[in-house]
């Protein structure tokens, strides 16, 4: 069974309708993926609806979170109630600051000439889907002023970038708390991207507040990263998982590159109580 929990349509920065995106998983042989777009559920219907044959479709979103120390972390949650007014409220919040943010970074490009505008943004901005930088990085592609995405968060739009702005965003165990009260399960996402040191007591705190999985397998870990992270779990008994972060044409990434194994997918699922998996028999 081939299983990749981490996936994107243009509901949010992927590039790929939902509907695609089903379909693209199917042809490439996967039998389950996760619909993770960023701070919102946008996608699920629409994606339920495209399920063909045996395919099955675990729900979920990637929370933007940022810690105390403003770094971005991100949690994917899956299998949660899509009722739960705090989770909806708090990605809510997340995407309505947006805005603001987005034209603060304009007008920080602005000043030093690079010329984009808001509308230029919008204009590629797929309708419904949740604003961010990859939206931006489309306006620059488009206008002819960075080659492609990959370009533009490396020399533009990454963290450390001048012209970064965060947004709001709830605390990571703030989200983890959301997620298990909605009655879904939490995967901390390629943690080897937002620390620059992976200490077991920082995976020790977040599972104490809920976590269950760490997401182990993914591009942007080294093999000495993936195998200290699985060490991670298995000694505080947490899941491990493995995802491509598909996103479509938007990075290079490919689905199902890494996988989750059934073994662990079949004991993330136990541990959430509403069990929102969609097959064609469960849409």
């Amino acid at each position: 069974m081939k299983i990749d929990l981490h996936t994107h349509s243009n509901k949010s920065d992927g590039t790929m309708s939902p509907t695609e995106l089903v379909q693209h998983a199917i042809i490439n042989g996967l039998d389950l993926i996760g619909l993770t777009d960023h701070d919102t559920i946008g996608g699920w219907s629409e994606a339920s609806g495209a399920i063909r044959g045996d395919f099955k479709l675990a729900l979920g979103a990637e929370i933007s979170c940022l810690t105390d120390e403003h770094k971005s972390v991100h949690i994917l949650g899956l299998l949660f109630d899509s009722q739960y007014l705090p989770l909806q409220e708090a990605m809510a919040a997340s995407r309505d600051d947006r805005v603001p943010r987005m034209q603060r970074m304009i007008e920080l490009m602005a000043a030093d000439g690079i010329a984009i505008t808001f509308q230029e943004v919008m204009t590629v901005l797929p309708d419904g889907a949740t604003l961010g930088r990859p939206h931006l990085a489309d306006a620059l592609v488009a206008k002819g002023l960075v080659r492609n995405r990959e370009h533009a968060f490396a020399e533009l739009l990454n963290n450390d970038s001048k012209y970064y702005v965060s947004h709001v965003s709830p605390k990571p165990i703030e989200a983890i708390q959301l997620i298990k009260a909605a009655g879904g399960v939490s995967v901390i996402a390629h943690p080897g991207s937002s620390f620059s040191e992976l200490n077991i007591e920082l995976f020790a705190e977040y599972k104490r507040n809920g976590l269950t999985a760490i997401e182990v397998a993914h591009r942007d870990h080294s093999q000495a990263e993936r195998e200290l992270l699985s060490n991670f779990a298995s000694e505080l008994d947490l899941v491990q998982t493995g995802s491509s972060d598909f996103h479509g044409s938007g990075k290079l990434n490919l689905i199902g590159e890494n996988l989750t194994a059934p073994d662990q997918w079949e004991r993330l699922e136990s541990m959430a109580q509403t069990r929102q998996v969609r097959s064609a028999n469960n849409r």
